[in-house]
């Protein structure tokens, strides 16, 4: 089958990934930096499993900023584009996907492919889409990818979903179709399959991360509790989570939860509650910013502030980067703690070697790990690792088991 893929980001290049194992896929992207490095088989991304799948696999895949290119003959066009949450609007901003469908219906050739939409859209979105722009084969399918694990999750899936425009049997064909298409490139078998209505299938998205933020920040909050009462943190979440319905996962404190889709998803399923009675959907979103409050004053703390000023330290952020073996640092919370320092006058300089730049947001970037580390009156640390054990006592962080 000939695909295109719309975007090359985490969801973009993994699907073209697993589909141009056994079709012909084109990936189309507006930065041409991106498309070099994906046709010298070398990954834009940080992921381990995609550097090594297109180093070392026969895919038939091509990158392109090519439009015409990209759509000529396609049978599937997925749409990857960025979602980012527009606060002005209280909405996702999906003006990448409209233009997406501007060009669709602007091409040349006149065969009508199916499309599925795999940004992450508010709930009724594609039922909207789908008339605006007289569009019949629009479907959705969301994506459960993490970071730096993108295409392992495409591999071995958790499920996968297909939103159809109506439970009618020429949708749920094309619906099988797809889910056929994604199980032949996946390495596990027997893989959950779901086939419901689009807006459905939006919800199922929002609700699910809605639900990973739930529980970051309910340990976070177990976190903030113990060390206001001098209680040990560590101790508290091994008793609860040994109840095998709560289990010993996705537990490890942090700053808040962060990256690229918790944040702006519980910002928007908080907007489609907006004439739904609710307490706590709104509750996780406050939460998070109440635990990065509760963390910039225990670093303050640590720092030596008393009565708001300064004793002139400096502190040093180890790390833009959401989690481990990743370079993503796109609404990290460790961004909305250096936010907060820095409106107390805090003198900030940061380390993270995926970044090229001198400054980051008017701070001093130092790559010099151990320059670093010297000017740094306190450093502090979403995630720990050893190349901070020679400086323990004067590191912050809430990473209690080592992991994400």
């Amino acid at each position: 089958m000939k695909i295109t893929v719309v975007g090359t980001g985490y969801v973009g290049l993994s699907n073209s990934i697993i589909l141009a194992q056994h079709n012909q896929v084109i990936a189309l992207d507006i930065l041409q930096s991106k498309i070099e490095l994906i046709n010298n088989k070398k990954s834009p991304i940080v992921d381990k499993e995609i550097e090594e799948y297109l180093s070392s696999k026969k895919l038939n895949l091509l990158a392109t900023t090519d439009k015409n290119l990209a759509y000529k003959d396609a049978e599937l066009i997925i749409i990857s584009t960025p979602t980012n949450y527009d606060p002005d609007k209280n909405y996702f901003d999906t003006s990448s996907i409209e233009s997406v469908m501007v060009e669709i219906k602007n091409r040349e050739n006149q065969n009508t492919p199916m499309v599925i939409v795999k940004s992450t859209v508010p709930v009724g979105y594609i039922k909207q889409l789908r008339k605006k722009y007289e569009y019949d084969l629009l479907f959705f399918s969301p994506e459960f990818l993490r970071e730096g694990k993108a295409l392992y999750d495409n591999l071995y899936p958790s499920r996968i979903i297909v939103g159809v425009p109506e439970k009618k049997s020429k949708y749920i064909t094309l619906a099988r179709k797809f889910i056929d298409l994604m199980k032949n490139g996946a390495i596990k078998e027997n893989i959950d399959t779901y086939i419901m209505e689009s807006t459905e299938a939006e919800a199922v998205k929002l609700f699910a991360n809605t639900y990973l933020a739930l529980r970051v920040s309910y340990f976070n909050e177990l976190d903030t509790y113990a060390e206001s009462k001098g209680l040990n943190t560590k101790d508290i979440i091994n008793g609860v989570c040994a109840d095998p319905r709560i289990g010993d996962f996705y537990n490890n404190p942090s700053f808040g939860y962060g990256g690229y889709c918790l944040p702006k998803d519980t910002k928007q399923l908080r907007a489609n509650f907006a004439d739904v009675p609710n307490n706590l959907i709104s509750a996780i979103v406050e939460s998070n910013k109440t635990r990065k409050d509760f963390i910039t004053d225990e670093v303050l703390k640590m720092a030596g502030f008393k009565n708001g000023e300064s004793s002139n330290t400096i502190i040093g952020i180890y790390r833009l980067t959401m989690k481990f073996n990743s370079d993503n640092f796109r609404q990290s919370s460790i961004q909305g703690i250096m936010k907060r320092l820095k409106a107390k006058g805090v003198t900030i300089i940061i380390y993270e070697p995926s970044y090229n730049e001198k400054t980051f947001f008017g701070s001093e970037i130092i790559n010099d790990l151990k320059i670093f580390k010297q000017k740094s009156s306190v450093i502090i640390a979403n995630r720990f690792t050893d190349d901070l054990l020679d400086v323990r006592r004067k590191v912050f962080t809430r990473d209690l088991f080592t992991r994400d």
